[in-house]
């Protein structure tokens, strides 16, 4: 490791030079080590100068540890140049060092950010297949030169969004079945899916994707035969490549020999018979007795179940395959069947990293049971009130939980056609996996939006004091930003660990508090105390900016899931870029500190 001192050791070290243009927007990286092994009676203490934008006094670089200094936004130099100084304290024996600089320039774009759809959805499919290409980072189609990798865009004009016209996955390791969430892209002319391990059928929403031209299924593992509204595609021009899927039914071999022209019918019949009996029996006929205990044949650990009010949620060994989560529908609750049922029609359509995935079901003597993946971690809310351990989640991890939750709904809102609201997005309802990944649970209150142009639907209001959207309560009109408001209560909660409804307290809804404590600028004191004051003030400031925005009064001042999941993205950053406890920081100051250099970078557009 090296490092530059100045000439003369009692003279600063000056580093200057010109921004292209002049006045051009920068962010500055410092960073520093201490190499030498210095003596009882020396010190290294320096002023950090950037002339006209920020001054860090008596900064001492730590002992051979990467220490950075930046800016915590873009800082503009004068006709004269950039200047940086680190100036030599008088308590210091030893002349100011640095060990490397990074300059960044912001390049404005004229042209505007690719469309919000299109980039909600390719993230989508990048979380759904687990993705891992390094450039899909940032604006997918901006700059023109930095797009990410096979993928296309279309360019009209500088005022109209960019949107993506070409997707290709060939070689990409995909699992599964084609994700729905591929319609989304509605500019979409060429698809490549080859030499994967795709299964399963061929989705008949292809068909529907009015702008496709070329859809390439090559190498696959597809079953069934091909869709009539896709052969009729074909016959208008579509390049439709289906070779070497060994499991495919062509036109010729889904055929039957003649001599089975009535065996298979036959079958067929029988079989589709036989599934609406599993089904009915499901949901009908299912009142036999059977003791729990027969579950899974061993009995359950009660001492781990958790739950509340109708839901009885308990852990099961399963043998090798280890516990699973089981949800029995309260013989007690009127409303209980119809909750059940509607959690089983969405798990079953539904499937993203961050929602609980239902495992399968079974018959509880006079109860219906989900059995869902088992989230040995427990609820946001059991951390948050110490009832999982003595220490409350960090900033960082509870950062991460937002982002997690923030990109389940997402998914929910945008990458479902049509639409689903969860209606009862609360911090019980956030579960915690063995790596604290958070995913969000309990879709017994879920609505879908019916097809066509509806902005909402009427319903009867349900979810859960505290969290539940009041324009809801008022109108019974149930959209996306219902949800979004009672997320931005759960970010509070994060926030500041503090009761939803307090009735000892001045302002007793959460939401009033803390309004009042940010027209006070009091946000010390909104900050959950067990934090420490351990955080970056720039990240709390974003969150509670974020969540007050959700928690607006009007529907039409709340952003959208995509908005709400990229700004805490941001924030998650900020904190991780943020030093360690051994240095302290002033809130008001514009310096910003990271032990990490390669985590910390401008935000991409």
């Amino acid at each position: 490791m090296s490092a530059a001192t100045p000439k003369n050791a009692s003279e600063p070290l000056l580093i200057t030079w010109t921004a292209k243009p002049y006045n051009a927007e920068v962010y500055l990286y410092m960073h520093f080590a201490e190499i030498e092994a210095l003596e009882a009676n020396q010190t290294r203490e320096f002023d950090v100068i950037l002339k006209g934008n920020f001054n860090h006094s008596g900064f001492s670089p730590p002992k051979l540890e990467l220490y950075t200094l930046y800016t915590a936004g873009a800082v503009q130099c004068d006709s004269e140049g950039c200047n940086l100084q680190l100036v030599k304290t008088p308590n210091s024996t030893l002349p100011p060092l640095i060990n490397a600089i990074e300059v960044y320039t912001v390049i404005e774009f004229p042209q505007v950010e690719t469309s919000q759809n299109d980039v909600a959805a390719i993230k989508n499919i990048q979380a759904t297949y687990q993705l891992r290409k390094i450039s899909w980072q940032g604006d997918p189609c901006l700059p023109r030169d930095f797009s990410w990798e096979n993928l296309g865009c279309n360019y009209t004009d500088a005022s109209t969004p960019p949107r993506i016209t070409s997707l290709d996955l060939s070689k990409s390791r995909l699992t599964g079945s084609i994700t729905p969430i591929l319609q989304n892209l509605t500019h979409l002319q060429e698809l490549d899916l080859s030499n994967n391990s795709l299964t399963g059928p061929i989705p008949t929403f292809l068909a529907n994707m009015k702008s496709l031209s070329l859809l390439n299924l090559i190498g696959n593992n597809l079953t069934g035969s091909v869709p009539q509204a896709l052969l009729d595609r074909k016959k208008e021009g579509l390049v439709l490549k289906l070779e070497g899927n060994p499991n495919f039914c062509t036109l010729s071999s889904c055929k039957p020999k003649e001599k089975t022209k009535f065996l298979l019918p036959t079958i067929a019949s029988a079989a589709s018979l036989v599934v609406v009996v599993v089904v009915a029996f499901i949901f009908v006929f299912l009142k036999k007795k059977v003791p729990l205990e027969r579950l899974g044949g061993v009995a359950p650990d009660w001492s781990l179940q958790t739950g509340d009010q109708s839901d009885l949620v308990v852990s099961l060994r399963t043998g090798r395959s280890g516990k699973v989560a089981v949800k029995l529908l309260s013989q007690s609750s009127s409303q209980g069947y119809k909750h059940f049922k509607a959690e089983v029609e969405l798990l079953m359509i539904v499937h993203h990293i961050n929602l609980v995935s239902l495992v399968g079901y079974c018959d509880e003597g006079e109860n219906l049971a989900l059995i869902y993946e088992y989230m040995p971690n427990g609820d946001l809310k059991q951390h948050l009130s110490g009832k999982r351990g003595r220490f409350s989640p960090s900033w960082e991890n509870r950062l991460r939980i937002a982002v997690d939750a923030a990109l389940g709904l997402e998914y929910l809102h945008i990458g479902c056609k049509p639409p689903i609201v969860h209606r009862d997005i609360k911090s019980t309802n956030i579960l915690l996996d063995q790596n604290f990944q958070a995913k969000l649970a309990d879709f017994g209150l879920s609505r879908s939006f019916p097809t066509g142009n509806e902005t909402h639907v009427s319903t009867v209001v349900a979810g859960t004091p505290g969290y539940l959207d009041p324009e809801y309560y008022q109108t019974n009109w149930l959209t996306e930003k219902s949800d979004i408001y009672s997320f931005g209560i759960v970010l509070l909660e994060l926030i500041s660990n503090r009761p939803i409804i307090q009735p000892s307290r001045e302002r007793p809804h959460l939401v009033d508090w803390i309004s009042f404590m940010i027209t006070n600028g009091d946000i010390t004191n909104i900050v959950d105390p067990q934090l420490h004051q351990n955080y970056d003030i720039g990240s709390v400031w974003k969150a509670i900016e974020i969540a007050m925005s959700c928690v607006s009064p009007s529907s039409t001042g709340r952003p959208n899931m995509s908005r709400v999941a990229n700004d805490l993205k941001e924030c998650l950053m900020s904190e991780k870029s943020r030093v360690g406890e051994t240095q302290d920081m002033e809130s008001q100051s514009s310096m910003y500190y990271s032990r990490d250099i390669t985590e910390v970078s401008p935000k991409s557009r």
